[in-house]
């Protein structure tokens, strides 16, 4: 069944403040591997990916799924299981520092190879501001 999927630079500009987000990488797969490589893995077959969001369930930390950053060069993207997660990017905020202690080493690197804790500033998500404009990626589409 098709979904509506948000960019989670849609997301940030909707929320009007930076945003977190996490990216799953398939097994067997580098985060910077070419897209045909993804293409090969199904998002929901990822153990590790269901163990995180259980968590986070459990943890009472409110998600959805989120698109990559819109891109007007690519005419289609599949969805590749990322998830935007609704808490601040604020050390001071509780909800924050389980989710990164949860994610993150002490150093700042990832806990695990599959599993990516990002951050997207409002400033990068506003170049895409013009994507909001009524009729946008209509009139995108009949231009291709």
């Amino acid at each position: 069944m098709p979904m509506l999927i948000k960019h989670i630079d849609e997301i940030a500009r909707e929320k009007q403040r930076d945003v977190l987000y996490i990216k799953f990488v398939p097994e067997n797969c580098g985060i910077d591997d070419g897209i045909n490589t993804w293409l090969e893995h199904d998002y929901r077959n990822q153990p590790r990916r269901a163990e995180v969001l259980s968590w986070f369930d459990t943890h009472n930390i409110p998600w959805q799924m989120c698109g990559l950053v819109a891109n007007e060069n690519i005419i289609e993207c599949p969805y590749f299981g990322d998830v935007y997660i609704d808490i601040p990017f604020d050390e001071n905020d509780p909800q924050y520092r389980i989710v990164r202690v949860y994610l993150e080493n002490t150093d700042g690197t990832m806990r695990d190879e599959q599993v990516y804790f990002c951050y997207l500033p409002l400033e990068i998500a506003m170049k895409n501001a013009h994507h909001d404009e009524p009729g946008f990626w209509e009139k995108w589409a009949e231009e291709l």
